[in-house]
């Protein structure tokens, strides 16, 4: 499987991870041999918080979310991790275990590494470490204001805020699939507020759900809709695109091509 990781990543969403697309030919060429494409199923749970992680995911059209959990049993989404990033990265740059659990939220591909594999990589590329490093302040970033979303934004605001994550994410599709109980876990509050928040949206003609399925009628009303959060975080998210050098034709441009897809 050939991924071409010069190409435009709006117009081939689907065939490249934004992290991986920026690092330079020559790291692409050594990373190649050592990445794998796998197939996400929704729900896996790809590495628990305080357990070794074995591999490093780059998600190309899968989800990812990062969710910690209390002692008490209440858990809620810290983070998001799409086609833009990485997951279990600190883990190869220096974390003893994740502080957090991992689960696939959308199902879909993406490259995985080893962990140790990614270790040796990052001790080779000083353009590659400033690059995942870059990548780790924006995560950062993004727990940060999910954290304080959740604790001063209403829900309506957080509701909107998450359905544009996700869209930001699904290359264009305006179609969730995923229940209101989901979206409740995932934002650790009660369903039936989730549920009053999702009524007042669609009747406002914003949204469209079923069982199961949200569709965006009208994406600009809901940017509108959101807290601030969406908007700074929908700027760190464009900073993370990779960018096409003036003059490059992507056609000519290098390729990745990982081992064989496993299911």
């Amino acid at each position: 499987m050939s991924l071409s990781l010069s190409e435009n990543p709006v117009a081939a969403p689907a065939r490249a991870n934004y992290l991986l697309a920026q690092m330079p030919a020559e790291d692409q060429a050594r990373w190649a041999s050592q990445l794998e494409t796998v197939e996400l199923l929704k729900g896996r749970v790809l590495f628990e918080a305080g357990s070794p992680a074995l591999h490093v995911y780059f998600p190309i059209t899968a989800i990812v979310s990062m969710i910690h959990t209390t002692h008490s049993g209440d858990a809620a989404q810290v983070a998001m991790i799409g086609v833009e990033g990485a997951a279990g990265l600190a883990a190869a740059m220096g974390g003893e275990s994740p502080a957090c659990r991992a689960v696939v939220q959308r199902a879909g591909l993406a490259f995985r590494m080893r962990v140790p594999a990614v270790r040796e990589e990052l001790l080779r590329s000083g353009p590659v470490v400033q690059r995942l490093l870059r990548y780790l302040q924006s995560l950062i970033t993004q727990i940060a204001h999910t954290a304080v979303c959740n604790r001063h934004h209403s829900l309506e605001r957080q509701l909107c805020r998450w359905l544009l994550l996700c869209l930001d994410r699904q290359h264009g599709h305006c179609e969730l699939s995923v229940t209101q109980e989901l979206i409740s876990n995932l934002l650790g509050v009660r369903r039936e507020g989730v549920t009053e928040s999702a009524q007042r949206l669609q009747a406002a003609g914003l949204i469209r759900y079923s069982r199961g399925h949200i569709a965006v009628l009208d994406r600009p009303g809901l940017e509108a809709r959101a807290c601030e959060c969406y908007a700074l975080l929908k700027q760190d998210f464009l900073r993370l695109l990779p960018q096409e050098p003036d003059g490059v034709d992507a056609a000519t441009s290098a390729t990745f091509a990982p081992v064989a897809v496993q299911a």
